[in-house]
């Protein structure tokens, strides 16, 4: 576990913040560009003092400023993967490896032969890394960063810089690696879609300061992180779900899913039956009804129960439990039409293409 509390300043920046990750796999700090989340890596890393609080991972205090305990970036056994990769250009890729297992100093954790297999780089272990793509130097990035054998793996936007084909590459790979190696990560992101894939715990940040922190779906559903999704290229508000596989029906090319509301039916994704997965539902894509609807092409219709209504420039964005937080947003004409005001009864119909796995 991380507990991170720390005050620091860089330049006009100030940084106020505190979190813990608990038994979280991944956690991740979410917020806009700028809004402290480097920082808060570099201070665990040791490349950044603040001028107050405590840092502790794995049970082993990194940094007090009132005990005045401040350990070298070596001794933290912390990993780092930077958006850039930071591979040394004169050394082929097997020789990048073997500096994170140098610098492990006999602490446990995994070979090179088992870093190799999972990462599939066992083709470019000769190459320099100028002549590999983006996405083959951030593996052999988070090859050399398991090679150190942290305690803690931070992961600074390691897809930033790369194309969507790259990314959604990557992506499955990131959500093995803390099952794969047991090492819990703190994954950094202002990317909407690849923190709600990959966390399992999230702290929002912003101005420096931490937000809200807690489980995925219950942050997520939040307003203010909403509003930062918004400023980051989100600009439909949204609902979280967490759900399970239920079932494939390979023949209409559909997967079933159960959550606390009932179930759904999304277009075909990976996974095996009893998988946890997380929904992203648009707002925009959510239809009201006061009746279960017949003679439609919507495939899900779900009961659900006002609680409450908000004016967003000329549009009413109306909250429902459906077994969970659920949004919709509506005309004000139709908000008359239906009678809507909290505690009534209404159906949500979801357009099964408008389910996005995250």
């Amino acid at each position: 576990m991380l507990e991170f509390e720390a005050r620091a300043r860089r330049g006009a920046f100030a940084l106020d913040a505190r979190f813990a990750t608990h038994d979280a796999p991944v956690t991740a700090l979410f917020g806009r560009s700028g809004a402290g989340k480097s920082s808060v890596i570099a201070a665990i890393a040791g490349l950044l003092r603040p001028q107050a609080g405590r840092i502790v991972a794995g049970g082993e205090v990194l940094f007090d400023a009132a005990r005045r305990i401040d350990l070298p970036p070596a001794r933290r056994r912390v990993g780092v993967v930077f958006q850039d990769s930071r591979l040394f250009p004169h050394m082929d890729v097997r020789a990048n490896l073997l500096y994170g297992q140098r610098r492990a100093r006999g602490a446990a954790g995994p070979a090179l032969d088992a870093v190799i297999e999972p990462l599939g780089i066992g083709p470019l272990l000769d190459r320099r890394p100028a002549t590999l793509s983006g996405g083959e130097r951030q593996r052999v990035a988070i090859g050399r960063a398991l090679l150190a054998r942290p305690r803690l793996l931070l992961m600074d936007e390691p897809l930033a810089s790369l194309d969507g084909e790259r990314k959604a590459e990557l992506l499955p790979l990131l959500e093995r690696l803390p099952r794969a190696f047991a090492i819990p990560i703190l994954y950094v992101s202002h990317a909407v879609d690849e923190v709600l894939r990959l966390a399992d715990r999230l702290v929002l940040i912003d101005a420096g300061r931490t937000v809200a922190e807690g489980p995925v779906e219950e942050v997520a559903n939040r307003a203010d992180f909403a509003h930062i999704a918004a400023r980051e290229g989100v600009p439909d508000a949204f609902s979280v779900i967490a759900a399970t596989i239920e079932s494939h029906d390979a023949a209409e090319a559909q997967t079933r899913l159960a959550f606390a509301g009932g179930a759904l039916t999304v277009p075909r994704i990976a996974g095996h039956a009893g998988e946890r997965v997380r929904l992203r539902i648009p707002a925009s894509e959510v239809i009201l009804a006061q009746q279960l609807p017949h003679g439609l092409s919507v495939r899900n219709a779900i009961a659900a129960r006002v609680t409450a209504l908000e004016d967003v420039r000329g549009m009413i964005e109306v909250t429902l439990d459906a077994g969970g937080p659920l949004k919709a947003r509506i005309s004000r004409a139709a908000r008359a039409e239906l009678s809507l005001a909290p505690g009534a009864t209404i159906y949500a119909l979801i357009k099964s293409a408008a389910l996005t796995r995250s």
